[in-house]
């Protein structure tokens, strides 16, 4: 069973249709036990990332995942999800991550290069992109280099490159999804990216 973690930001609609449709047991909760049982975790997010760890530190579920994920339980942390796996964000402010991937989240508007018209791509960095993958990992055993994902985002994960799994490029590196250990996050959204996504999806469930 994959455990939905719900801590009040996002719309889980279209993530558990995917997984429904992928024939995964999938359930929707902020329950430490049901978190405990399951075989899989997932943790969604859209907004910012300050109000997102309070919410998620308010429900008291931290150590749980902490714990759960130190045992080798698979976790996919996606979009924001992903960027709260971090160890800390400089969205508007400076705020302390979960710790479980080395690096930080930084606004991609200072790292983007200004372009020989004077001009920066627009941020955020919205639409889809293709995938560079990075290594042979096996969240991506359906998938190949340069297939295509969405992405809505204005923040990115940067000095993570020894956890990078795979990148798109925006004029910089965007880092696309991470891994360490058991703990996996991708910045574009699985549940939006057709059949791409649901490939990755597919093989998380078989992790």
């Amino acid at each position: 069973m994959i455990a939905v973690i719900d801590y009040g930001v996002g719309n889980l609609f279209s993530l558990t249709a995917s997984l429904k449709f992928l024939g995964a047991e999938t359930i929707v909760t902020n329950k430490k036990e049901e978190i405990q049982a399951a075989d899989r975790v997932i943790l969604p997010g859209v907004g910012a990332f300050e109000d997102a760890i309070a919410k998620l530190r308010a429900t008291g579920l931290v150590d749980t995942i902490v714990e759960e994920t130190g045992k080798g339980k698979p976790l996919l942390g996606i979009c924001l999800g992903m960027q709260l796996l971090f160890e800390k964000s400089y969205e508007y402010g400076e705020h302390e991550g979960l710790g479980l991937i080395k690096g930080e989240i930084a606004p991609i508007e200072e790292d983007l290069p200004i372009r020989a018209d004077g001009e920066k791509l627009k941020v955020p960095h919205i639409g889809w992109n293709s995938l560079k993958l990075k290594s042979d990992e096996p969240l991506f055993k359906y998938i190949k280099e340069g297939d295509h994902v969405y992405y809505v985002h204005s923040f990115y994960g940067r000095n993570c490159l020894e956890n990078t799994i795979a990148s798109s490029n925006y004029d910089i590196e965007i880092t696309g999804a991470v891994r360490s250990g058991s703990v996996y996050g991708t910045q574009f959204h699985p549940e939006k990216s057709g059949s791409v996504g649901l490939n990755i999806l597919k093989a998380f469930i078989e992790l």
